[in-house]
């Protein structure tokens, strides 16, 4: 429990609506400061959300569905917010390192951080490629949701079983969303697909997707580098020879090289599917990852 804040209460817990609504227990009488919360992407902001209900006060540092996280540079105002928080929610695996630069140098040594890299398991424990985009990967994310129970319980003991029946509502939207996975596998599982960067491809795996993009087009894209003429190329080859059944395009980071790819794909006939790194605005994490799988599903089925 917090030092100087008097014990709260426990409140009642909402339902979450199939849509993905925020589960808000709302604060009771007791409660008068909520928990600091700084998460460094809405996404994660949004989890967290939907877990504390009223009893977080949630700092998302990245909330602009146009910024590209890949090139966000954090301010003094981003460290202030970090030096208040009592627990930090991050990405991990590099995706997001200005959070842990910000914590070394503040005063902060005793928020408890929570890296979704490391809640996933899948690190690898050397170097090589890794995919870092672990928000597009449900069982992730509903550990994730256990974890940040477990924090904020920690904090605030006497709403503890708030915070787990809050991420047990969760969970339970997020079952439903890999069961409409499941659905989309038994049809469609081995069904060949491109990316423009590997952020969904957690979600597409999931469904039983095969991804056929030239493994240095992606990377490139996702570094910010150029990609060779010979591997744009092969990328774009797979449209007009309809190696590939769906495009999904990464919207948020796009560039001449992948408006190449994406209307080499419309030109062909091939469904684009298009996906972002953060919220969009007004959605929640479920009904935003309801949508992405609807979108493929729809593909799919053309």
């Amino acid at each position: 429990m917090r030092h100087g804040v008097s014990p709260r209460a426990p409140a009642v817990v909402l339902g979450l609506s199939l849509a993905g609504a925020c589960a808000w227990g709302g604060p009771s009488s007791a409660t008068s400061v909520p928990i600091p919360v700084v998460a460094s992407t809405n996404v994660y902001g949004d989890v967290v959300r939907q877990i504390g209900g009223g009893h977080v006060a949630v700092v998302s540092i990245i909330n602009d569905p146009a910024q590209d996280p890949h090139s966000y540079e954090a301010g003094p105002r981003n460290r202030l917010e970090l030096s208040r928080a009592e627990v930090v929610v991050e990405n991990g695996g590099g995706y997001d390192e200005f959070v842990d630069r910000m914590l070394r140098s503040s005063d902060n040594s005793s928020a408890e951080v929570i890296n979704a890299v490391q809640v996933s398991g899948k690190a690898p424990a050397g170097a090589g490629e890794f995919n870092e985009h672990v928000w597009y990967d449900l069982p992730t994310m509903g550990r994730l949701a256990d974890r940040i129970a477990q924090a904020l319980g920690k904090v605030s003991p006497a709403d503890g079983d708030v915070f787990r029946k809050n991420a047990q509502i969760f969970k339970d939207g997020l079952a439903r969303l890999e069961a409409r996975a499941d659905r989309i596998e038994a049809r469609h599982a081995g069904t060949p697909v491109a990316v423009t960067e590997p952020v969904p491809l957690y979600l597409t795996e999931a469904c039983g997707l095969v991804n056929k993009t030239p493994a240095a087009f992606s990377e490139a894209v996702e570094e910010g580098d150029e990609v060779a003429p010979r591997v744009l190329r092969q990328t774009l080859e797979l449209f007009p020879r309809h190696q590939v059944e769906v495009l999904v395009y990464n919207a948020q980071t796009s560039g001449p090289q992948t408006e190449k790819v994406r209307e080499a794909a419309e030109d062909s006939g091939i469904p684009v599917v298009p996906v972002t790194e953060t919220l969009p605005e007004g959605k929640h994490y479920t009904g935003w990852m309801s949508d992405n799988i609807t979108a493929l599903g729809q593909a799919l089925e053309r």
